[in-house]
């Protein structure tokens, strides 16, 4: 190339090792130390699981830190992303998996309550539109927690308010929602979720998620049950919603309790960071993820970056690639570059990363840019 090439990086973390800011300042690395001229632009972004907020703050949005009670209910550090009166709060940040004291599961007690505590602040704060990213979940409580958070009354046979978690779901004979209603106001809610499962039966969050989360079988019959008696108060017709089982049914609460719309959390992701306005006129796109397999292919971020790149020409760097060249060409991507293809003990590409990054992006520039 005779003039300076234009860069976009748009990765994804690496799940267990880097953050997406630190996964594109890796690339950005290796590909200056060949094309010292090149325009980088680096846009990290998510599919709406953890990691989330990263990407927008690392856009220049703006870090709002809080402490809420994490999935057990034990206070924790926080925060959310807002510019203007747009709030992105992640669910993995203070209710998910990550978030478990000693990393131990609860899976009957785990709550969203958390996470209605953070949307709540958002609100306070001024945001009219709030954008849930939803993965990760610690819990299976419908999102039951968070419209408690938010105000509403779960009420029992007796009259009495229901105790946190979803094991007290099963008691459940009322839901009132005054509160609530009065507490969102006006606010539109978007779901960012990269998964169609609805929220009861062999597909639902607790046949598919619950194990992940250490339910054995028969807390998983409960939690079935639980959740059947949740729709049934809180808006059974939306319990086939795509997407309600996302998040431990969390999804669905959203849905029905909040008038949440379900979008594909990369494009959402994508469209908010204005990514098409950054890769026109790019001359390669860089895009990325721990492991490149069948399941990317199937709303994860490189394949929304792939499409959202349009005609630009893009490469994935990847920590393992699964997919065979053919199935990348179908794909739409240019090239697949993988930490595998220089170490190719996992162990060692999970600790060595960012040099090993570094030496893909020098790669990648060796290839495309000269």
């Amino acid at each position: 190339m005779t003039s300076a090439p234009r860069v976009v990086l748009a990765p994804d973390k690496f799940k267990g090792s880097l953050t997406a800011p630190e996964v594109a300042a890796a690339l950005a690395s290796g590909i200056a130390s060949v094309v010292p001229s090149a325009d980088l632009r680096t846009v990290p972004v998510a599919d709406g699981g953890d990691g989330t907020v990263d990407a927008f703050v690392a856009a220049g949005w703006e870090r709002v830190r809080l402490t809420a009670p994490g999935p057990t209910g034990q206070p924790l550090e926080t925060s959310y992303a807002v510019r203007a009166e747009t709030a992105i709060v992640e669910l993995a940040a203070v209710t998910g998996l990550s978030r478990l004291p000693g990393g131990r599961p609860d899976p009957m007690g785990a709550s969203t309550f958390g996470l209605g505590m953070v949307i709540g602040h958002a609100l306070d704060g001024g945001a009219e539109r709030i954008v849930l990213g939803l993965g990760g979940s610690a819990s299976t409580d419908g999102g039951a927690g968070m419209l408690r958070a938010l105000g509403a009354r779960l009420i029992d046979t007796d009259g009495a308010e229901l105790p946190s978690g979803a094991a007290a779901l099963t008691n459940i004979a009322r839901l009132e929602t005054g509160a609530l209603r009065e507490r969102v106001g006006a606010a539109e809610f978007t779901l960012a979720c990269d998964v169609d499962n609805p929220l009861l039966g062999p597909r639902g969050a607790v046949a598919v998620y619950a194990p992940q989360k250490g339910a054995d079988r028969a807390q998983r019959a409960l939690l079935e049950a639980a959740l059947t008696a949740w729709a049934a108060v809180a808006g059974g017709s939306f319990a086939d919603t795509p997407g309600a089982g996302a998040a431990g049914g969390t999804g669905f609460a959203a849905v029905a309790g909040l008038g949440a719309r379900v979008r594909s959390g990369i494009e959402i992701v994508l469209d908010l960071l204005d990514f098409a306005s950054l890769a026109s006129g790019a001359d390669l796109v860089i895009t990325g993820e721990g492991a490149l397999d069948e399941q990317s292919l199937h709303g994860k971020a490189p394949i929304g970056v792939r499409a959202a790149a349009g005609e630009v020409p893009v490469v994935a760097a990847v920590g393992h690639n699964l997919l065979a060249p053919d199935r990348l060409r179908r794909a739409g991507f240019a090239g697949c570059y993988a930490l595998t293809d220089l170490e190719p003990d996992p162990a060692r590409c999970i600790a060595d990363a960012a040099r090993l990054l570094e030496r893909l992006g020098a790669r990648i520039a060796a290839d495309r840019l000269t």
